[in-house]
């Protein structure tokens, strides 16, 4: 039960009921009307902003309309105080068995607490990771891999109905390169001697394997070929054997992929040239020429004739190319084929997770989207900032594999892939991220990933203490001996989970989860402490068996928020730790 939700619904009705009565006007739109908690704890439980929205359609002051409000909510059972703060919110304090009431709930649901049907089953199409098949995956690689499927664990948790998406990058220049240097890498695997890789090409040792694989299968077939005869073969080839490659390190992350979309296929299936007919029967292309880059010289700029996309009536700073100058198509029309076959096939919700390096297409591309679907689909595009690789502060030095960069595969083989994931949601997606080898495996609560997994494994570890009760065995002791600010403290933390599941998922922000279950981690580790110095405030009471199995209920609703939360996350929950 989310329970912000459900005020928010009872006072919805509530105004319907003014409404009625004529204290009103009829047809108010509440849809802005929200119930949050107070910026402030000392305020109370929920604060409305209902009288605040609401008054300058009613066409009265403010405090008038919460007045009216506060004179019926006083009237529910549930709310033991109602206040009106400022110009007009309503401030509400709760009966604490509101809130013990949410433990029973942690309770009986398990790990599905939280879980929500504001998603409505729509289906959203989450595209994320994406690298060209040119090299394995690297540490910003695996950042954006996290956060596309925390994305999506959270948006199903919501209701959403998801697809996991990866659009392979297969028809550009960068994989006539991978084919030319795998090729290098076939004839040193034949035996002869290659000498330094030329510029261009890919210096990795990692297409060593692709080389040697290419000679295991063809034998010397290709040695005295044609470029033009061996080009095509040979790209197949690596781009199929790079894909293994990232498959694999996508499942050491513990990723999976519901839909591979391949690039070349899309524009060897027409798609491309049906995408921008459509572009073309609404009169929004056209040839032309374009102004001048910013910062290029007059001497520098040829104008010429172009075949664009009038990506200004949808937002953008200026049109768009759609034909190079040998009349094959860019890569941006490539794109606008494959957003509208995601249209097509039913998502009318679209999100793609992209690199750092991709804040300059944002714009045109929502405006392609926008034009091809005539406004039916809508794009959200979330940048994911760079990830600095540090030991004790210091930079990491590059693999020697990879060529230019740290793999994914050797920071999961150096840390895990648990830590991998919740450290990589411990920033906004749109902040750099310092992951320091150092600091995100030690023992502390300046790291999340242990200071959270430690609170679930301290929760494990009483209840195994207690004879390891199951939730059915709790769900219906008697709660009301839950009564230090503490313990209120906590279990009014853990009653937030449904609504933090459900504004992450709104915002698109997984992060959220990560920042929340520092915070319940935090307000259980207090509460441990306390009870070293405090003896009534342990959780297993000599001589007190119901006071016993309400904490052990409060301790047992703990674990399992946790545990939901790094569900989402992707992160297994630590039974038991060790040094």
């Amino acid at each position: 039960m989310n329970i912000f939700k459900a005020f928010e619904t009872d006072i919805r009705t509530l105004l319907g009921e003014l409404a009625a009565e004529g204290a009103l006007p009829a047809g108010l739109d509440t849809a802005r009307v929200t119930v949050e908690p107070p910026r402030e704890a000392a305020h109370g439980d929920l604060s409305t902003n209902a009288a605040m929205v609401l008054a300058k359609p009613a066409g009265m002051p403010p405090r008038k309309l919460a007045e009216m409000l506060v004179e019926r909510l006083r009237q529910r059972a549930d709310v033991t105080a109602a206040e009106i703060a400022g110009p007009g919110f309503v401030n509400l304090r709760l009966d604490p068995a509101v809130w013990r009431d949410r433990v029973r709930d942690v309770l009986s649901a398990g790990p599905a607490y939280g879980d929500s049907a504001m998603g409505g089953g729509l289906p959203v199409n989450v595209e994320y990771v994406s690298a060209n098949p040119t090299g394995p995956l690297h540490a910003a690689h695996g950042r954006g891999a996290v956060f596309g499927d925390a994305l999506a664990a959270l948006l199903a948790k919501a209701g959403y109905a998801v697809t996991r998406e990866y659009y392979i990058n297969d028809a550009g220049a960068q994989v006539d390169v991978l084919a030319r240097s795998a090729y290098l890498r076939y004839r040193e695997a034949l035996g002869e001697a290659i000498g330094d890789i030329p510029a261009g090409l890919y210096p990795g040792e990692y297409l060593k394997d692709v080389g040697e694989a290419l000679a295991g299968r063809d034998g010397d077939r290709w040695l005295a070929a044609e470029e033009a005869d061996w080009l095509p073969a040979v790209r197949d080839f690596a781009i199929a054997e790079i894909l293994k490659t990232i498959k694999a390190d996508l499942d050491l992350l513990g990723v999976r992929m519901d839909v591979y979309t391949s690039e070349r296929g899309l524009v060897a299936s027409g798609a491309v040239d049906t995408a921008l007919a459509s572009l073309e029967e609404r009169g929004l292309i056209y040839v032309g020429v374009l102004e001048p880059p910013k910062g290029k010289k007059p001497e520098d700029w040829e104008p010429r004739p172009q075949t664009l996309f009038a990506a200004t009536r949808f937002g953008d700073d200026v049109d768009r190319p759609l034909k190079k100058s040998d009349g094959s198509n860019t890569y941006f029309a490539n794109d606008i084929a494959y957003h509208f076959d995601k249209f097509r096939r039913g998502f009318g919700s679209q999100i793609d997770v992209w690199g750092a390096d991709h804040g300059g297409y944002i714009k045109r591309m929502q405006a392609a989207t926008t034009a091809v679907t005539d406004g039916k689909a809508a794009l959200d595009v979330k940048i994911c900032q760079l990830v600095h690789l540090l030991q004790d502060g210091k930079p990491v030095k590059m693999s020697k594999r990879a060529g230019t960069f740290v793999t994914l595969s050797d920071v999961i083989g150096e840390v895990g892939k648990d830590v991998v994931r919740f450290i990589m949601l411990t920033r906004r997606n749109d902040q750099t991220l310092d992951f320091d080898f150092a600091k995100v495996t030690e023992q502390s609560k300046d790291n999340p990933v242990f200071y959270v997994q430690y609170a679930h494994a301290r929760c494990r570890s009483v209840l195994r203490h207690a004879g390891d009760p199951k939730p059915a065995e709790l769900v219906n002791v008697d709660l009301s001996r839950l009564d230090a600010p503490e313990e209120m403290a906590l279990v009014r933390r853990m009653a937030t989970w449904p609504r933090q599941v459900e504004s992450a998922a709104e915002a698109h922000e997984p992060h959220r989860v990560a920042f929340y279950l520092y915070d319940l981690a935090s307000d259980f580790h207090a509460l441990w402490n306390r009870g070293k110095d405090d003896t009534t405030l342990r959780f297993l009471v000599d001589g007190d068996e119901a006071l016993t199995r309400a904490r052990l209920a409060m301790v047992s609703a703990v674990a399992t928020v946790i545990a939901s939360g790094l569900a989402v996350m992707g992160v297994e929950p630590v039974e038991e730790m060790r040094s």
